[in-house]
């Protein structure tokens, strides 16, 4: 399996350095299928220093139909656009 994949946005939450989220476009080249891929890595430091960790996968239309214009939403339609522009 095959998967292209470009970073739409990565953000850090806390103040230890494995406390982040990040959003992938992801094409996989076997299934044809394109989705955004969310992954997170989540330390509680005012706790016993629980972590949480996992991966998900988001439909486009899921993705940005998300609450609030991220950065990750706003660099999506970017690439959205290029797709569509037109070529002289």
């Amino acid at each position: 399996m095959a998967l292209l994949v470009r970073e739409l946005q990565r953000s850090a939450k806390g103040p230890v350095d494995n406390d982040e989220d990040w959003w992938c476009l992801v094409f996989d080249t076997d299934t044809k299928r394109l989705y955004v891929e969310h992954e997170w890595q989540h330390t509680d430091v005012r706790g016993a220093g629980h972590s949480d960790h996992g991966k998900e996968q988001l439909e486009i239309p899921e993705y940005l139909l998300q609450a609030g214009q991220t950065t990750g939403h706003r660099e999506l339609w970017r690439l959205i656009r290029t797709l569509f522009a037109e070529v002289h």
